[in-house]
């Protein structure tokens, strides 16, 4: 007997009556910011792998979209950062064209977040006034907005915490910077979906069990990403270039007793958090097939069942990548193309769950 609970199709009804049909561009805005998010996280990873993230010491909102145009004011720019404890212990006697390389590498990352605000802020101000968008259905819109606003703040938040007496950013602001980057991906592309299957009388049901498995799949991968957050903040990528032994051992020895209390080894030893991030991939690769093998023969849940193929297939690639990272020592674009594959892989999670919750031949 499946494990299912029936929904009548009357709550449906009545829905599906009262929503207006939601017209293509406001789907098609929808999955153009959410693609611009995931790009700009993957520029954000650029950023950090190339050292960069701290060349730029003030944040503009508006007289920040031009660079320095002059002699004098390029010579301003790179005084106030060699201000900076990256300056002073790190980069010091850099030159000024050494300067410009990074500086611009982070320019264009604060000019990509720009333009995703446009995309986003321009959009919704013009479907809202023009009744594309309902305003008694505008508060996930809204949220969407806000939630873009506390993402730019907890960018500047993440630089902030290097430019007073470290020459890095807080691992914990970096992570968090990540996972209000992938709130807000999440909620464009679930109100996306939402627009793209629509609700409907016919729907047969929702399995409770096969549907709280995909939540707890979901909760693993975002675990994963948040100790790849960490691992990228902590540098713990470089702490051990072996696979699968670390130091020589499968499990390493006082893996818990590096730091006091025991607890914060988890969150701040590198040792322990490059552990973590490299095993916990193969939880998230069983609880997929699980979930994959659990809706293949259940025929009202073809698009779930692949969309759980994909994950596993996604997962699979994910896991290589992150062995290859580590093998060859964190090189760019292997470490760039790991990072890309883990929003991909949230990204399918996303959409793995809308059809769980939401399930439909």
């Amino acid at each position: 007997m499946k494990d299912s609970i029936a929904l009548s199709g009357a709550p449906y009804t009545a829905r599906a009556a009262a929503q207006p049909q939601t017209r293509p561009i406001v789907t098609t805005w929808l999955y153009t910011v959410a693609v611009m998010v995931a790009l700009m996280v993957v520029v954000g990873g650029y950023v950090r792998l190339s050292r960069s993230g701290l060349s730029i010491v003030e944040w503009n909102a508006i007289t920040g979209v031009v660079p320095p145009l002059t002699a004098q004011a390029w010579q301003e720019e790179f005084a106030k950062y060699q201000q900076s404890p990256e300056y002073q212990k790190v980069n010091a006697g850099m030159s000024l064209d050494e300067y410009k390389s990074i500086f611009y590498v982070e320019y264009v990352h604060r000019l990509i977040a720009r333009l995703v605000g446009l995309v986003l802020a321009l959009p919704l101000a013009y479907f809202l006034l023009r009744g594309f968008i309902p305003w008694r259905q505008s508060g996930v819109y809204i949220g969407i907005g806000a939630l873009f606003l506390f993402q730019a703040f907890m960018g500047w938040f993440m630089v902030a915490s290097g430019l007073v007496d470290r020459p890095s950013v807080s691992h914990y602001r970096l992570t968090a910077h990540l996972l209000t980057a992938l709130a807000l991906l999440a909620l464009c592309l679930w109100t996306a979906l939402n627009h793209t299957y629509r609700i409907t009388p016919a729907q047969p049901g929702v399995r409770v069990r096969l549907a709280s498995l995909g939540l707890v799949l979901t909760a693993v991968v975002l675990l994963q990403i948040t100790y790849g957050g960490l691992t990228a903040g902590l540098k713990a990528g470089h702490v051990s270039n072996t696979w699968p032994l670390m130091f020589g051992y499968l499990v390493p020895p006082g893996l818990l007793a590096l730091i006091e209390p025991w607890w914060r080894n988890l969150v701040d030893s590198l040792a322990t958090v490059q552990f973590i991030h490299r095993w916990l991939a193969f939880v998230v690769l069983t609880l997929a097939y699980v979930v994959y093998r659990r809706a293949a023969g259940d025929d009202s849940l073809r698009s779930a069942r692949t969309g759980a193929a994909t994950l596993v297939a996604i997962v699979s690639v994910q896991i290589l990548l992150g062995i290859s990272v580590v093998l060859f020592d964190v090189t760019l674009p292997l470490a760039l193309l790991h990072q890309a594959t883990a929003i991909t892989l949230f990204a399918a999670a996303i959409f793995l769950n809308h059809r769980l919750i939401h399930a439909t031949a």
